[in-house]
């Protein structure tokens, strides 16, 4: 009796495995084409090249160039950032509940683009209107590109849907984030031309560089939007729509707000977001700082070097250490490099970055080589953060259920737009605080300004945020706790859950 219990109990346990490693067949089968991969990188590779070029140019054109003063530029940054996020909160309820023929996030690879596109043109135009004409003008600009993005970053969303796999979805993001490298070409090209082509050409301004760049890169990335829409595809199971309807919007944020992952991934977006300050200050740092915008070029061939081998390595860092320890060693070591880039200045004649003086090649040499140094988590960080992202929303439905990542990406938005608020507003407020003048010469170019105070001042921003936010990053993901046995135990369950719904389908 005894051996037959034992036979039988054996069976089960057999049957019972048998059962859990067929329902994660499903998650190890590879689902993407050379074509569909192919498809993300360049919508991608787009998206890459447009967002490198407004976060590094937007700022310095509209008070450079189109004469838009540091307290209007802040107060227009702020005003656009609380309107982006009340309209997020309704744009992410319409990606969530859509469900249509071609699948609830490919719709808006191609919705959006007629305003993102019209927003960007007026971005980069120089009206010739009053100061308070101006703010009006670029308000509207900036408010009409962010609406367009808020629905176009739907795209974003195909990463934690376009095929259940983990290692295929990883995967994907390594190769993206490594294709995505080609994207700084572009937008590194800009400060070259504006140095060369003027001396070439005098009738071409650097104004009318500007505007022809800008025009180039939206049609640029809206080519490859709709070529991605025409060849990707969905495969994640969602609720259905009268699922949906059951599930209350106060009962998804608070699924959202109790997910302890989702709230370290916040928490570290909304520290690493303080970066910009530092970001928004570098056309000004090269062009005052060091005494030509070419500078920034010549740095950016040489920085953007160690990130080729990066990708791969924090591919390697991730399968080895796990993405959470990976990226939290990434924000302290970009802290450290920071401060000690700050604490050196230009060593060769010069101390606090004031300027380079009679010893132009050292102390290009030296920064380039410690920004090289500072840079290099940079592409570790892009490559941790989805993943932790993904496994977050795998948490999420994995507790509750469900898959609510245009919401989720909403709830993050809010956190990313008040450090928006608060970066966006000391970009600009920090040249008002530092007596900051633009200075051109006839055909309107611009003039390096020499004030030791000033140079002093963009030299700190320069520096000091970025620190701050890298060392804060890192230290948010203590708080993450996907890893080892909890997440080995979560994959299984999902499957499990997964397959269920396959099956009923």
């Amino acid at each position: 009796m005894s051996d037959t219990v034992n036979t039988t109990s054996l069976q089960e346990e057999n049957t019972s495995e048998a059962e859990v490693l067929d329902k994660l067949a499903y998650t190890k089968k590879r689902y993407l084409t050379p074509k569909e991969i192919a498809a993300y990188v360049l919508v991608n590779f787009g998206q890459k090249n447009l967002s490198q070029f407004i976060t590094n140019s937007r700022q310095v054109f509209l008070m450079q160039y189109a004469g838009l003063s540091g307290g209007a530029y802040a107060a227009i940054t702020s005003f656009a950032t609380i309107y982006d996020a009340l309209d997020d909160t309704i744009s992410g309820l319409i990606i969530d509940r859509t469900r249509t023929r071609w699948g609830r996030v490919r719709p808006f690879f191609i919705l959006p683009l007629p305003l993102w596109i019209l927003g960007g043109f007026m971005l980069y135009s120089t009206p010739n209107l009053s100061q308070t004409g101006l703010s009006i003008y670029f308000a509207i600009a900036t408010i009409i590109y962010g609406l367009g993005m808020s629905y176009f970053n739907a795209w974003n969303l195909m990463i934690y849907n376009i095929t259940p796999n983990i290692n295929e979805r990883n995967s994907l993001i390594t190769t993206t984030k490594f294709f995505e490298l080609f994207g700084v070409w572009l937008p590194s090209l800009l400060p070259f031309i504006l140095t060369a082509l003027p001396k070439i050409t005098p009738s071409i301004s650097q104004t009318g560089i500007y505007k022809g760049f800008a025009g180039f890169m939206l049609i640029f990335s809206a080519f490859f939007a709709v070529y991605g829409f025409f060849n990707m595809r969905e495969r994640i199971p969602l609720q259905s729509r009268e699922e949906m309807k059951k599930t209350s919007v106060w009962g998804s944020l608070k699924n959202i707000f109790t997910n302890r992952p989702l709230l370290a991934i916040i928490l570290s977006d909304f520290f690493n977001n303080f970066k910009a300050v530092g970001g928004a200050t570098e056309s000004f740092f090269w062009l005052n700082n060091t005494g030509s915008y070419a500078n920034g070029g010549i740095c950016g061939l040489f920085t953007g070097i160690p990130n080729y081998f990066m990708v791969p390595i924090a591919s390697k860092l991730v399968k080895k250490f796990g993405a959470r320890t990976t990226a939290i060693a990434a924000g302290l070591f970009g802290f450290g490099a920071y401060m000690l880039l700050f604490a050196l200045g230009f060593p060769f004649g010069n101390i606090f970055g004031d300027s380079f003086g009679s010893h132009h090649v050292l102390n290009l040499a030296c920064v380039v080589f410690l920004l090289t140094v500072a840079g290099l988590p940079n592409k570790i960080i892009t490559v941790c953060n989805p993943i932790l992202t993904a496994d977050a929303l795998d948490y999420m439905e994995w507790k509750h259920g469900l898959r609510n990542e245009a919401l989720v990406t909403t709830v993050q938005g809010y956190f990313t737009k008040l450090a928006g608020t608060i970066t966006g507003a000391l970009s600009g407020l920090v040249f008002e605080w530092i007596d900051y003048e633009a200075l051109t010469d006839a055909a309107g170019n611009a003039i390096p300004n020499t004030d030791p105070g000033i140079l002093r001042g963009i030299w700190t921003v320069f520096c000091i945020l970025p620190a701050l936010a890298r060392g804060l990053y890192g230290l948010s993901f203590i708080l993450y706790p996907i890893h080892g046995e909890l997440q080995q135990r979560m994959i299984v369950e999902l499957a499990d859950k997964r397959a269920a719904v396959l099956e009923e389908m």
